[in-house]
């Protein structure tokens, strides 16, 4: 596959087949991310692998989904949801934290887990308080994100933007479909 097709196809998941993601992608994802280019080579970024049946169970209702779907269709039912999560976080404590940065991380990391079938979604909408006492933060270290991680049992593919509107929804075989602006609406000019 070469690499714009990779691209396209590493897209957001949000149904998992049951089947745990190894220990070792989860942690070969965290060593992508920990490699990502990084402002001053400063290094903020830090990470907590959620891996055990239990841990992820705990996470499971402290996470939101689609935000543009109607939750019946948007929220994984009990047999789809992810198998695993990886926590992602800035160390305040260090100078120099920047949200740049963890968007650099978690773009390796789930372009990592997806060389190897492991879909992800990246989850904003998260319960932080809870989590942040769930995964026992230590002080300074903020939780930004959460990764979603599994095999992901449906497509997810770019589709043409109509109307202007940016909301993803699901084709007849519940498929995500998410739009795209064009290239020409993207590239403002060439000099």
């Amino acid at each position: 596959m070469d690499m714009m097709e990779f691209l396209r196809s590493r897209r957001t998941y949000r149904r998992f087949a049951q089947r745990a993601v190894p220990h070792e992608i989860l942690t070969e994802a965290v060593d992508a991310a920990r490699m990502a280019s990084c402002g001053a080579n400063r290094q903020t970024v830090r990470y907590i692998v959620v891996e055990s049946a239990d841990a992820v169970a705990a996470v499971q209702p402290l996470v939101h989904w689609a935000a543009y779907l109607p939750p019946e269709q948007g929220t994984p039912k009990a047999d789809e949801l992810p198998t695993a999560f990886i926590a992602v976080l800035q160390d305040d404590n260090l100078p120099g934290a920047s949200d740049v940065d963890v968007g650099l991380a978690l773009g390796s990391l789930t372009a990592a887990a997806w060389a190897h079938g492991v879909g992800s979604c990246i989850m904003g909408a998260i319960d932080r308080p809870a989590l942040k006492e769930l995964l026992a933060l230590p002080e300074g270290v903020r939780l930004c994100y959460m990764a979603a991680l599994g095999y992901p049992t449906h497509e997810s593919h770019l589709v043409e933007m109509q109307d202007g509107s940016v909301k993803y929804y699901l084709d007849a075989d519940r498929n995500y479909c998410v739009p795209k602006r064009g290239m020409d609406e993207v590239l403002l000019k060439t000099l």
